[in-house]
């Protein structure tokens, strides 16, 4: 099904309207030929000035009335076609917030960034030219040669032989561009992303005074961007003046063979010299379609990479349940989970992971780096489906319930604290807008963030994008305020305090556990003081279960738990918490 067949009923009319005025112009324009060869005809030749003055004014009202036509035109055009762009923009948007998890891995984000600008602005850009331009060349054309060949039919002839001639040209030059712009827009793709990359890593690139790196990088794609822009352009260079010589050597044949036929007495100056400006319309037509089509080839492309976001795969769909948050402990369950990422290695993130968290308990999940922890709170979410086995959130498959309610059940704070351009309180109201006075400053002494409150501006602190303004621990702390206020019966905070010190994530966690005894807690760590403190330790190495219990249990039965306790806490008592 066409995509943008939705947005037919909301443009039909202003289209329609403004293809009439194109026609009503298009009409004025193919009159003042006619007009002029009665002047022509009718007063210079038989000097009748009173014949020139009447043509004249006939032909004067003809180009004000075509002026207008123009002008409504050019307004509706307009606005027609940035509503359309605004409306596709919004859509395109819309589409990515519900991009499945997969499709976000397809798609880098340069490159949906210059699909939501540059292919936009582009489609727009040919919307507005195919209503002003578009409808009115081949009017022209087309009435053009009716009224030339009424005028004379043989004479029409070499109109006709140009035409084809540059038809030819035309689809030759479609032809060839095409591919060219579609590798045009990859570059472009490949620029903004490495330039994107850089802004969200310039303190890195200063760090590691690498700019010289950089510096190539960049104009290695910029590079490419140049030489694919050449490569597209050199055909427009080449056949524009292919285009514009057949136009000229058609007026030369025109003017030659009228002069023979009025030497023979059978065509008369007035008709002529009609001829020649029907000539000149039916050319300059010709040229207006060439462009048309020289950016229709570029649209097209445009139009391809959209439409590609537009029919990418949405995240889960409603699969029944509930869609509410219940406001309850609930508990969370893996069965025989078995999980590899798309288009990863192929070698599993998970294999056959079971465990078990009751209602208003908490577990700390630990083991080496790579293990696999970041992905049992991905899945959790159901970002991903695992490959086997089953997860059960309140003792529901959340296989068959709807993501967005399983979303709203569980707060998540993840490894790398994100926030956003805007104010400290727009930040951490986020997933609860709704939140009293009372609520975020419990969740602020909580998370130990209440260091914003000493602030001039406090909770209205604008934050620079991303928080480039705060150190990482403060993000941390506000991205765990964010996730309390929320309020969800399932917390899972993924090394949420590695920004932390020791003391000060040892009276973040004492203080969330204390605080939050209706909440089911999920601790991801790599630090066994943390672990420790939790109800049960799930140990993983390589996406395997090595062990599953408590603290004391584990240090005499699992040996990979046991090994990251001496290298963290080796020669300290087990009373540490």
């Amino acid at each position: 099904m066409n995509i943008y067949r939705k947005y037919v009923p909301k443009y039909w009319l202003p289209f329609v309207t403004a293809v009439i005025c194109v026609a009503g112009e298009a009409g004025c324009d193919l009159l003042g030929p006619a007009f002029m060869s009665h002047i022509i005809n009718d007063g210079i030749e038989k000097q009748a000035l009173q014949a020139v003055y009447r043509w004249g004014l006939y032909m004067l009202a003809a180009t004000s009335c075509g002026a207008l036509f123009a002008v409504a035109r050019n307004i509706i055009s307009s606005t027609v076609s940035q509503h359309f762009g605004s409306d596709l923009r919004y859509d395109l948007f819309n589409k990515i917030l519900h991009f499945s998890t997969q499709s976000s891995d397809r798609i880098e984000s340069g490159s949906l960034i210059t699909r939501m600008t540059n292919d936009i602005s582009q489609i727009v850009n040919f919307i507005n030219g195919m209503m002003r331009i578009f409808f009115k060349a081949p009017l022209t054309c087309i009435g053009s040669m009716v009224l030339a060949s009424m005028l004379n039919f043989k004479l029409s002839l070499i109109i006709y032989a140009v035409i084809a001639i540059v038809a030819l040209l035309l689809f030759v030059s479609m032809r060839l561009s095409y591919p060219r712009y579609g590798l045009l827009q990859k570059a472009m793709d490949s620029m903004t992303t490495r330039v994107e990359e850089y802004l969200m890593g310039v303190r890195l690139v200063k760090a590691f005074g690498t700019y010289a790196s950089e510096t190539d990088k960049f104009e290695s794609d910029n590079m490419q961007l140049y030489k694919k822009n050449v490569s597209a352009q050199i055909v427009i260079t080449f056949f524009s003046p292919l285009l514009t010589l057949a136009s000229g050597f058609g007026t030369v044949l025109i003017l030659r063979a009228g002069s023979g036929m009025f030497a023979a007495g059978s065509i008369n100056p007035g008709e002529i010299s009609a001829f020649v400006v029907y000539m000149a319309q039916i050319l300059s037509s010709l040229l207006m379609i060439a462009n048309v089509f020289n950016n229709f080839v570029r649209t097209k492309a445009s139009d391809g990479r959209i439409k590609e976001v537009l029919m990418m795969q949405d995240d889960f769909p409603p699969a029944g349940g509930t869609a509410e948050p219940a406001r309850k402990p609930l508990a969370v369950s893996f069965n025989g989970v078995t999980f590899s990422y798309p288009g990863g290695s192929g070698r599993p993130a998970l294999q056959n992971v079971s465990f078990s968290v009751e209602a208003g308990r908490s577990l700390a999940v630990i083991g080496p780096t790579g293990s696999g922890k970041s992905t049992l709170a991905w899945l959790l979410i159901r970002l991903y489906d695992p490959d086997s086995g089953t997860i059960r959130l309140g003792g529901q498959d959340i296989h068959t319930a709807d993501a967005e309610g399983i979303r709203r059940n569980i707060s998540l704070v993840p490894q790398k604290a994100q926030l956003f351009s805007g104010t400290v309180r727009d930040n951490i109201t986020w997933g609860n807008r709704g939140a009293t006075e009372d609520e975020i400053l419990r969740a602020l002494h909580v998370s130990g963030a209440n260091f914003i409150l000493n602030t001039t501006k406090g909770l209205e602190t604008d934050l620079g994008s991303g928080g480039v303004n705060l150190s990482g621990g403060q993000k941390q702390r506000l991205s765990i305020t964010r996730a309390l206020i929320k309020n969800a019966p399932v917390l899972v905070l993924d090394d949420a305090t590695s920004a932390l010190d020791a003391i000060t994530e040892s009276e973040v966690r004492r203080a969330i556990l204390s605080e939050n005894k209706d909440t089911t807690v999920i601790f991801i760590t790599q630090r066994c003081s943390t672990a420790m403190a939790a109800d049960a330790i799930l140990v993983l190495e390589d996406g395997i279960t090595m062990g599953y219990g408590t603290h004391s249990g584990l240090l005499k039965t699992c040996s990979v738990y046991r090994d990251i306790y001496d290298s963290q806490l080796g020669g300290l008592t087990d009373g540490i918490n």
